[in-house]
């Protein structure tokens, strides 16, 4: 780093346990938000879950490595709007942009929930949307077993809530234990408060943010991206996902074969938000 002085993040998994999205942060999340300059060879851009899919995509440290070898020793714009997803992924990318040597320039475009906003804590300069939000929380996670196993799980998990807790604090200057109180409550800040409580440093030109298509486009976009995220959870194969994707859209039943046992509830989830897709 060579402005912030930033704690270096604990970043490792446990077998059996499994990163997941706030469904309040995929609710809050409008995927089509984007930067209206054209991104050049010094732009990463985080406008995805964290962490890959079944499919491929996702933001990964691997592949933020990968553009900041690219981009080599020059100062850097990270663009993020994302709803989170894998905490451990995001603390390997908070820890690579941590460790980059020039500048880096942190704008939240949108939301930066959960991983996301650790992600951008790591930026020498934050700057937030007067309309964007960070969300800061708890890890969440997926995990299953009985009860000895959930509190081996509850007890791994609490180095990672104190390792957020330091770095948000260390970010905004706020008292850890303050800090820790908000991650207990899943705590939505705007772009004002960001700015007053110091996780962010000014606001981002408004015409700096595209919103890409129109208000139709959007909304039929955001209900298949959040298909397809919640297809991952239920455990669809790709060809199923697509397969009950367009069947939706045309109305017709029976697309739920190849769904894995169990899956039934996020499948109702599912339908509901294509009913959107097609009614638009």
């Amino acid at each position: 780093m060579t402005i912030r002085n930033l704690p270096k993040a604990l970043a490792s998994t446990r077998p059996g346990v499994q990163s997941d999205i706030s469904p309040r942060a995929l609710d809050r999340w409008a995927p089509d938000l984007r930067a209206s300059v054209e991104e050049d060879a010094a732009t990463i851009s985080v406008l995805d879950p964290i962490g890959a899919d079944m499919w491929g995509d996702g933001v990964t440290a691997r592949r933020v490595a990968g553009a900041l070898r690219s981009i080599g020793d020059r100062e850097v714009v990270v663009n993020i709007n994302s709803p989170g997803g894998d905490f451990f992924e995001g603390l390997a990318i908070y820890n690579l942009l941590r460790e980059h040597r020039q500048k880096i320039t942190v704008n939240v475009l949108g939301i930066a929930a959960s991983a996301a906003s650790v992600i951008a804590m790591a930026g020498d300069e934050v700057r937030i949307a007067r309309a964007g939000f960070l969300m800061i929380h708890n890890t969440w996670i997926m995990a299953a077993g009985d009860r000895h196993s959930m509190r081996e799980v509850a007890d791994w998990l609490e180095p990672f809530d104190g390792t957020s807790a330091e770095i948000y604090a260390a970010r905004s200057g706020l008292d850890a234990a303050t800090v820790a109180g908000m991650l207990d409550r899943e705590t939505w800040i705007g772009g004002a408060a960001a700015i007053e409580q110091g996780f962010a440093d000014d606001y981002l030109p408004s015409d700096l943010v595209d919103s890409g298509a129109g208000d139709a486009a959007r909304a039929s976009l955001r209900a298949e991206r959040k298909f397809d995220l919640m297809a991952r959870r239920a455990g669809l194969t790709n060809s199923a996902s697509r397969s009950i994707l367009r069947e939706l859209k045309s109305g017709m039943p029976g697309a739920a074969d190849d769904v894995r046992p169990g899956a039934a509830d996020v499948l109702q989830e599912l339908a509901g938000l294509l009913q959107t897709a097609k009614s638009i």
